[in-house]
């Protein structure tokens, strides 16, 4: 069964995979409004940011991987703890909901 660090790992990578496509698009959106713009370190600029633009793709696409790896790891992972312990399940998932059901009621 995944254990609380590995959940919230996947979810901060998730967040990060998120963000990183907000940043690559703002970037690339940047790189488009800035094409008329003329002189040598403008374009010296324009390129250095399109070489990081694609490394970042690259490694973003190596991060979405890995996410929907992990991601998948865990399902199979409770999947498989479910199979071979049902009644634990089932126990578990009946005092969650009792615990939910007296936090639900006290308010």
């Amino acid at each position: 069964m995944p254990d609380a660090n590995t959940e919230l790992s996947t979810a901060s990578k998730e967040k990060l995979v998120t963000d990183m496509k907000a940043v690559i698009s703002d970037a690339e959106e940047i790189l488009r409004a800035t094409a008329g713009v003329a002189g040598d370190k403008m374009g010296d600029l324009r390129e250095r940011i399109g070489e990081s633009l694609r490394d970042a793709k690259i490694r973003l696409a190596d991060a979405e991987v890995a996410v929907v790896d992990k991601t998948r790891a865990a399902a199979r992972a409770t999947d498989d703890f479910v199979h071979e312990n049902p009644w634990r399940a089932v126990g578990v998932a009946a005092v969650v909901g009792l615990l939910l059901g007296a936090v639900i009621s006290r308010r």
